[in-house]
């Protein structure tokens, strides 16, 4: 069907006849007439069935015109031919003939009016078509007159004219072409003179001019050749702009950001900037560190050059590591400078388009350019936090290549030095706290402080075993900021800068760096006279200054007349200095000058060559802390333990009671009287006078568990002590078998207690100075330690003075043999005598000795104040305690015995007043109140031995028995042993 539809339409509007006739000879074949049609549509039909007939017929017959039906019915046909079956097929298919004749014939039929209508339009168009005919032959005629009569006579003058103008025109645009072809020599000038807005300018000119005359032919080539040559220019603009990044110079920089304005491509200008500083930071340091890797390398092997920079770095030799550092930091310097003055160019360069924009010509150039200016802004802004990031991480990879730990104190200082002058620079650059730099440094610091901490403690440990505890001579005005390490307190300035310069610097301290190295120069110069001042000389000539007033500070005092005229009076009271009125003789004064040894002497430290050295250790110390805050607290830790290490040493060597008390002189009969100088001594310690204080003796214990290595002892260091806790530890020093402590002639080694002891106050005395320093360096979560460390260590120093000098008390006088002598004492006399005891002279010697020697010591070492008021307080306190165990050794004894004792006793104060300064005399009450105990009634002796506890059990029972005995009853006696034993009971 769809095959017979459009071979009717190709047809056209014929009559049904002559469609039909015009089928192909085989379809001929079967089409009935005009009769047939009529009867096969009068015959009645089911449409159902037709339709299904139709259906029927094989796709294959309305495939293609070029089908050959014939064919494919003979192809059909079985090899065996059945005539029945032939004949029912050739039913079957005149069925099919029939139902599509009879479609046919319908849809011919129901079309014929339309074809009727059709055709009559087609008439009607044929009869308009032939007067169109008529009237453009009328037309064409009609021109040709006009042709003849008007365009060849009067407009062939216009035509000349309108030639000629175009001729006119032609010459002009030749010679503007010609102008056009010699334009390429004025661009490569230009381009050589590096003015490249005007090459620009000039170029576009030529491209706009161009593209005027672009319909000629050799116009067409030049257009391509500019631009060639206006990409040319930009290929060269970007070189000019890589430029910038290592040296900024304001013209060159105006000229290319013009260039890139002219061009439309400002945003573009500034990316591309950005990425040439980062590419400029990377092949700066790469040729930086690779200059040096080959110049230590020695040979012309190019290996180096194809290394990542991370692994060049750690081919750095340690004697080129830190003039490559400097160099690094020069470069790098040199790179953020060119930044910051472009970003400062930008600034001033918007101020400067401002003002003229807000006369508002134009709207929308003048948005755009608004635009453009706040990305650049933005843009730049962004890029100083990408720089330093670049700058850090080149540092970072730098710092982390080499171990320093093996470094000089100087060197690795001075890399502190140059790494905080970049984190400077980069706080200033874009405000960053520089975390990387400074983990970097951190890691580097830990690592190098732990290693040279640790050997620095053992160098403090050598200088302790090897010290013969001499006095060091310093000038009386000696400081600490004398001392080079200590310069960095004095001077507020970033530390790589000399002191020589500091002076010249001083009023540019408020500047940045970027404006102090705004024209030239580069904060990391390498200062080779940073210690040209290294410090002043603090050592005294021949130990002390050669001024008149100190030039004897030692000598013998044979002459009054460098005397104060109060000092040659017998007794100056402390509060009002006034004197007695008693005269003293020549002697007395010549003997109480030569126990004065302090206000006469110089007031010049005493200080060791070790005590200067751990000072000098500390500035070294406060230096790498000044200049590395975030280990700051490491550092001060180590500064404790050099500390506690020295008043471990000093205690370990002077202030332990552990030497045996000489053998007395004298033959001792019986055993209790053979005990009783060490009884005396005892109850001396007993009472806590001459032993260490708690707090003392906290700290001490402190220091022995958390620094000291005790391998000595095999209990306390077992396996399970970890390595790096031992680590961590030294050895406890012994002191040197050149100072000898047992020789009574040197008072037992009491001019080496003094130099070690009062080195030790001395160095505690500047800790206290630096005690704000070190405050303002800690961080606030750690200031409790340094807090304690002051508190519980450096404030405790001076009560080692006690136990040091109580061994050279102990020893200096025989207390023994005045026990021995007032034991031969007959203390039951009848009648009240009017002179002292023996024993009383014998004792007065002994101190006239100590005395003496103690001036025989002070002409090798300065005795100050504090020194000898100890001394004599020790031994007063040894004489006064010892006298009252001679009293409670007394067996027997009557009233006018107790006076005797009375007697010794003042006897013993007034020749005691005239040999020291000390007021009042130490437990003199002591000794008095146990005198006149003899004289209490019953039950005042029983609340005196209640309230006077620091009477021994056996002194009190003496009183009780003794002294007591004869007027009170044994039941009252009774009663009072048992109140001592009640308070003695808690002791045990």
């Amino acid at each position: 069907m769809q095959k017979i539809k459009s071979l009717m339409t190709r047809q056209g509007p014929k009559s049904p006849q002559e469609s039909l006739s015009d089928l192909s000879p085989v379809e001929n074949i079967r089409i009935p007439t005009k009769e047939e049609l009529r009867e096969m549509r009068e015959q009645p039909i089911d449409p159902q069935a037709e339709q299904e007939i139709i259906n029927s017929i094989e796709d294959v017959y309305f495939s293609s015109d070029s089908f050959d039906i014939v064919q494919h019915e003979l192809e059909k046909l079985p090899l065996v031919l059945n005539l029945q079956e032939i004949e029912e097929y050739r039913d079957k298919l005149k069925k099919q003939q029939a139902a599509v004749s009879k479609k046919v014939a319908d849809l011919i039929l129901e079309k014929q009016p339309s074809y009727v209508k059709e055709l009559d339009r087609v008439t009607s168009l044929q009869a308009n078509l032939q007067l169109g005919a008529v009237i453009c032959t009328n037309a064409r005629r009609q021109l040709g007159f006009a042709k003849e009569d008007f365009t060849q006579a009067s407009l062939g003058l216009l035509a000349n004219q309108r030639k000629r103008q175009l001729l006119t025109g032609l010459l002009k645009s030749l010679r503007t072409i010609k102008t056009l072809q010699r334009t390429d020599v004025r661009l490569s000038e230009m381009l050589e003179e590096e003015d490249y807005p005007g090459a620009i300018q000039l170029c576009l000119e030529c491209q706009k001019a161009a593209s005027t005359f672009k319909h000629y032919s050799c116009i067409s080539e030049l257009n391509s050749k500019l631009q060639d040559t206006l990409e040319q220019i930009e290929e060269q603009l970007d070189v000019a702009l890589s430029k910038t990044c290592k040296s900024f110079d304001i013209n060159h920089y105006t000229k290319v950001q013009q260039a890139y304005t002219l061009l439309g491509k400002t945003q573009t200008a500034m990316d591309q900037l950005h990425m040439h500083f980062t590419q400029a930071i990377h092949n700066t340091v790469f040729q930086v560190v690779l200059g040096y890797v080959e110049l230590c390398a020695g040979n012309a092997d190019t290996k180096f050059q194809k290394m990542q920079y991370k692994d060049l770095c750690t081919h750095i030799t340690l004697d080129s590591y830190i003039p490559c550092l400097s160099d690094l930091c020069k470069a790098l310097w040199e790179v953020m400078l060119s930044y910051h003055r472009t970003m400062e160019w930008h600034e001033e360069h918007d101020n400067e388009e401002t003002v003229p924009a807000s006369d508002g010509s134009s709207t929308d150039g003048t948005e755009e350019s608004n635009f453009d200016r706040s990305y650049v802004k933005k843009k730049l802004e962004h890029g100083l936090t990408r720089i330093w990031q670049d700058v850090q991480l080149k540092a970072k990879a730098y710092l982390l290549g080499t171990d320093m730990s093996n470094f000089k104190y100087d060197d690795f200082i001075f890399v502190l030095d140059i790494i905080s002058r970049l984190m400077q620079v980069g706080e200033e650059f874009c405000g960053s706290k520089s975390e990387v730099l400074q983990e970097s440094i951190k890691k580097q610091s830990v690592n190098y402080f732990k290693n040279y901490h640790r050997t620095r403690l053992e160098e403090l440990r050598m200088f302790l075993e090897n010290e013969t505890w001499e006095l060091c001579p310093v000038k009386s005005n000696f400081s600490i900021v004398q001392l080079h390490e200590f310069k960095f307190m004095g001077q507020s300035r970033s530390p790589s800068v000399s002191p020589s310069k500091h002076a010249s610097t001083a009023p540019t301290a408020a500047m940045s760096l970027f404006e102090q190295y705004h024209n030239g120069g580069n904060p990391f110069e390498m200062q080779t006279d940073s210690k040209d001042d290294e410090t002043e000389d603090v050592l005294a000539s021949n130990g002390y200054e050669s001024d008149e007033l100190e030039k004897c500070a030692y000598q013998d005092y044979d002459s009054d007349s460098d005397v104060p005229e109060e000092l040659k009076r017998d007794y100056v009271d402390e509060q009002t200095g006034d004197a007695p009125v008693k005269s003293v003789s020549r002697d007395t004064l010549r003997s109480r000058k030569k126990s004065d040894y302090s206000l006469n002497k110089v007031n010049a430290p005493i200080l060791t060559n070790t005590t200067l050295n751990v000072i000098r250790l500390v500035g070294k110390y406060m230096q790498m802390m000044n200049i590395l805050k975030p280990i700051a607290f490491d550092v001060i830790h180590c500064m404790s333990q050099l500390f506690d290490y020295y008043l471990y040493a000093v205690y370990t060597f002077f202030g332990r009671n552990d030497m045996q008390v000489p053998n007395p002189s004298v033959s001792v009969p019986g055993k209790e009287q053979s005990t009783s100088r060490q009884t005396t001594v005892c109850s001396y310690e007993s009472s806590g006078l001459g032993l260490i204080s708690s707090r003392l003796r906290t700290t001490l214990n402190r220091i022995q568990e958390g620094l000291i290595d005790l391998e000595a002892a095999p209990e306390t260091t077992g396996s399970h002590v970890a390595g790096e806790e031992r680590k961590e530890k030294v050895p406890s020093p012994h002191l040197s078998q050149l100072v000898v402590l047992t020789a009574s002639g040197t008072l037992y080694g009491l001019a080496e207690r003094v130099v070690a002891t009062e080195s030790l106050v001395f160095l505690a005395e500047q800790f206290e100075c630096l005690q704000p320093h070190l405050d303002t360096m800690i961080p606030a979560a750690k200031k409790p330690f340094l807090q304690q460390f002051y508190s519980q260590t450096v404030s405790t120093t001076s009560e080692l003075r006690k136990p040091i000098y109580w061994i050279v008390a102990a020893k200096a006088i025989d207390y023994e043999q005045m026990l021995l002598l007032m034991a031969g004492v007959k203390w039951d006399i009848k009648e009240i005598m009017s002179q002292h005891n023996i024993y009383v002279d014998v004792l007065l010697k002994e101190f006239e000795q100590f005395n003496k020697r103690l001036g025989d010591v002070s002409r090798q070492v300065r005795i100050p104040l504090p020194v000898s008021n100890v001394l004599w307080e020790h031994c007063i306190r040894l004489a006064n305690r010892t006298l009252v165990e001679g009293y409670a050794n007394v067996k027997k004894c009557s009233n006018e015995g107790r006076a005797l004792m009375q007697l010794d006793f003042q006897q013993f104060l007034m020749k005691l007043e005239k040999l020291t300064d000390i007021r009042p005399i130490p437990d003199k009450e002591f000794v008095e109140t146990y005198i006149k105990a003899y004289y209490l009634t019953e039950n005042d002796m029983e609340q005196f031995i209640k309230n006077h506890r620091e009477y021994s059990t056996k002194q009190l029972t003496n009183l009780v028995s003794v002294c007591l005995g004869s007027h009170i009853n044994k039941k009252a006696r009774q009663k009072l042993l048992a109140a001592i034993d009640d308070i003695d009971r808690p002791k045990r």
